[in-house]
């Protein structure tokens, strides 16, 4: 016969499998929302022109940044509109950095160099899953640091438009860096539920992630690839 002790830690347990059962859920649901919209972001880049002109890529950024506002604004009261609009935003975000990764195509070495930030990224996303899983640490706490260095990331990328004293190196191991952080936050925090996030909230925030990644990635690849052919050339 079972003990009142016996009964509460078998309750207790089949909420902790109620409860990892619901992650795995929700994780499966983001990481398939994100996988759906990387390959929308594929057909963008495929779809895109090889020169973006100054006004084109003005007009892409402001429509996919009111893109992120309207899917969250979307998310609560249609989950269906909000899953459509990350889509639509996904897609024009392939056509938005389409035109740089036509750039690393057409130089030798340049299919090796996306193909190893491609899979970087996705080896990335795979550790910092497995990471997030172990990791205790308050995220919170670490992510209004790394926020704060985000936005300083930022005001360093607009100013060096107009001031080159930033190494493009620098900047790219300082996105690498920033995101990568950000990405293991966003898998803490799937794995905590979302905490209150619907499902496309979380995929765009880690395809945000991803995609940065991605980009820095080429960047520094890209470096080494040109820093060996120069190199060999002479």
């Amino acid at each position: 016969m079972n003990t009142p002790g016996m009964r509460t830690i078998d309750a207790t347990q089949g909420i902790r499998i109620l409860d990892s059962r619901a992650t795995a859920s929700l994780l499966s649901k983001v990481l398939w929302i994100t996988t759906v919209g990387f390959l929308f972001t594929a057909l963008g880049a495929y779809m895109a022109p090889a020169v973006l002109g100054g006004i084109g890529y003005g007009a892409l950024f402001l429509i996919t940044l009111g893109l992120i506002f309207a899917i969250n604004f979307a998310t609560r009261r249609s989950p269906t509109l909000a899953l459509v609009l990350f889509y639509v935003f996904t897609l024009l975000m392939g056509v938005e950095v389409g035109p740089l990764i036509k750039q690393y195509l057409h130089v030798p070495g340049g299919t090796a160099v996306v193909f190893q930030a491609a899979a970087t990224t996705a080896a990335g996303m795979f550790v910092m899953g497995v990471v997030a899983q172990f990791a205790r640490f308050d995220y919170r706490k670490v992510y209004s640091y790394v926020f704060v260095a985000l936005i300083a990331l930022v005001i360093l990328g607009v100013l060096s438009y107009f001031v080159h004293w930033i190494s493009p190196g620098f900047y790219a191991w300082a996105t690498l860096a920033i995101f990568s952080v950000l990405l293991l936050i966003d898998f803490m925090r799937l794995k905590d539920g979302a905490l209150g996030l619907s499902p496309v909230q979380m995929a765009l925030s880690i395809y945000l992630d991803a995609l940065n990644i991605f980009i820095a990635l080429l960047q520094i690849f890209g470096s080494n690839s040109g820093s060996r052919r120069d190199s060999n050339w002479r």
